[in-house]
């Protein structure tokens, strides 16, 4: 299967340090490489409704902007959640797009969790801290997510910036940035079984 990438952008404004730090990543992919560009800000998803006790099936709200993710997450083969970081974790755009997921795992006819099963999940999240541990709880969410589907995980890519353009002044992540997709990501496991 050829490789198409998906980057899922959560952050509230256009062109912030999350964005630009996951667009120096992307910038190292071979041509080949398909790349499709979603901003949460500009296609946002209404309130999930978690429907789980009151009947079988949770459907999510209909409308263009879930199913544009939808196809398009179900389209890529490597998904990349591009969320600054807010209070230790993803931002509320981008919690609310992983909340879908849950509905899509209920939708007949969809089998999403057999679907998402052997893809790659990739996280690029840009903080006002140069302690990256501080991030733990969003590598948490995502490898975690990851692990439950039977995803692949390739990992987290931090920058240091505050200010919009500060992360291109982070030389050590903008290293990190030209062969962070290069990597082979490993199947992504829950922390209570790696050992």
């Amino acid at each position: 299967m050829t490789r198409r990438f998906l980057f899922v952008l959560g952050s509230s404004r256009a062109e912030g340090n999350t964005e630009l730090l996951a667009r120096e990543a992307a910038d190292q992919l071979p041509s080949d490489v398909e790349q499709q560009w979603i901003s949460l800000a500009e296609h946002p998803l209404p309130d999930f409704m978690d429907l789980r006790r009151d009947s079988d099936h949770v459907l999510p709200p209909g409308g263009s902007t879930p199913a544009l993710l939808l196809d398009a997450t179900l389209a890529a083969t490597d998904i990349v959640i591009a969320s600054p970081l807010y209070w230790y974790s993803v931002s509320g755009l981008t919690k609310r797009y992983l909340d879908y997921w849950s509905g899509w795992l209920r939708t007949p006819g969809i089998d999403f969790k057999a679907a998402m099963a052997g893809r790659t999940l990739w996280g690029v999240a840009a903080l006002a801290d140069t302690e990256f541990s501080v991030a733990d709880p969003l590598t948490g969410t995502l490898s975690n997510s990851a692990a439950y589907l039977k995803m692949r995980f390739g990992g987290v890519l931090l920058g240091n910036g505050s200010r919009r353009g500060d992360v291109l002044n982070d030389t050590a992540a903008l290293a990190r940035a030209k062969t962070f997709f290069a990597q082979e990501a490993p199947l992504a496991r829950f922390p209570h079984e790696i050992g």
